[in-house]
């Protein structure tokens, strides 16, 4: 079976660190593509480093080879890719990182940076952050199956998609997580329909 993984969060959400945790715990993952990575080894400018990706996902799709992607789920790229990996007949899953707030995010891009890692411009960062649930609604839809984890204090699985609908797993329910299912809410009542019958939102339009 070929699977299409995301590993999705806002910048600074540890994305990378739960790719690593992961692929220490499974063997599925298929061919990792992490633009931040490309951009390091390649010593490609981010703009060059994001067409590396999108030609080396365009490669996977066409050869049928299971890979995942790292993303911040920002733009329209990430939601038609979902789409044709389904019809391409991927298994489509996600993992997801939630984050509070914008600040923590910010906090968490600065330690980076003083460890010698990348730094991301803030208005990017801010931007993204607002808009971290459009996307992330929008390709739900075509996910067979999707964990969502809290990082406040190491990766804490606290809800999964299952069956159509974001379940929680646990008690606790971090800020991120409530305001994800408040928004699921009044998007299932406004814009979500199934793959088949799907309509323009407002972000494609």
């Amino acid at each position: 079976m070929k699977i299409y993984t995301l590993i999705g969060g806002v910048n600074g959400s540890g994305k990378s660190s739960l790719t690593g945790v992961l692929n220490a715990d499974r063997n599925d993952l298929g061919a990792i593509v992490d633009p931040d990575k490309i951009a390091m080894e390649e010593q490609y400018s981010t703009v060059g480093a994001g067409k590396a990706a999108i030609r080396r996902i365009e490669s996977y799709l066409h050869d049928g080879i299971t890979f995942t992607q790292e993303t911040t789920l920002s733009g329209r790229r990430v939601v038609n890719t979902v789409k044709r990996a389904k019809e391409l007949g991927y298994l489509v899953r996600l993992f997801y990182v939630g984050l509070n707030t914008v600040d923590e995010s910010l906090k968490r891009i600065r330690n980076r940076v003083e460890r010698g890692g990348h730094n991301i411009p803030t208005p990017d960062v801010e931007r993204r952050f607002n808009d971290r649930f459009a996307t992330l609604l929008a390709i739900l839809p075509y996910c067979d199956e999707g964990t969502f984890f809290d990082n406040e204090n190491g990766f804490q699985a606290v809800a999964q998609y299952k069956n159509g609908r974001i379940a929680t797993l646990t008690e606790h329910k971090p800020l991120w997580l409530k305001e994800l299912l408040k928004k699921e809410r009044v998007y299932e009542n406004q814009f979500k329909r199934p793959p088949s019958t799907h309509r323009a939102l407002p972000h494609e339009r």
